[in-house]
């Protein structure tokens, strides 16, 4: 296996801190000596902590937010459609553990905190691929029509909390 270089060593030891003590318990300085660089390093890469945040979420998150996407698009059968997000779901649960905790971790913080915002857009996409599902199986499901944005909402928070369940081995996800 090759070794990573600086930029992906900082992303994976960022990942290890910002997940096992949160974004504001992690210092530029400790990330920079844990991956054997320099804080210039990481403002090369990043141009800050914040930075390097962003770029974290969006490449750990880029592959799941698209199969979420497409499992979440409504083809007549709401069924198949939340069965399949829910998969995507739990797989990516399931084969970056660290990643899903720590998404759930920043999703639970004040709106105006700093990670809150960088990871922010994960959260919205998620709702509004769930959103625009309801909503078009409302036009079969009639009384669903006006309450996509509910069903989303709460579907998103079900499907969180499962996840959770899973990875603590508390449910199977069959």
């Amino acid at each position: 296996m090759p070794i990573p270089d600086n930029r992906q060593r900082l992303l994976n030891v960022a990942l290890t801190l910002f997940a096992s003590r949160g974004y504001d318990a992690a210092g530029v300085q400790e990330i920079v000596a844990e991956a054997g660089v320099t804080k210039p390093t990481l403002y090369h890469y990043f141009g800050s902590k914040a930075g390097l945040l962003d770029s974290l979420i969006r490449e750990s998150t880029r592959d799941f937010l698209v199969a979420f996407d497409e499992a979440a698009r409504y083809a007549g059968d709401l069924t198949l459609s939340l069965s399949r997000v829910v998969k995507v779901t739990l797989e990516f649960a399931q084969r970056r553990p660290e990643v899903y905790r720590f998404l759930l971790m920043l999703f639970f913080l004040p709106n105006e905190h700093e990670a809150r915002r960088i990871a922010a857009p994960v959260f919205e996409r998620q709702i509004q691929a769930l959103e625009a599902m309801f909503l078009a199986a409302s036009r079969d499901h009639g009384n669903m029509r006006g309450r996509h944005a509910r069903y989303a909402t709460t579907f998103h928070g079900h499907l969180n909390s499962y996840a959770v369940l899973v990875m603590n081995g508390i449910l199977t996800d069959d």
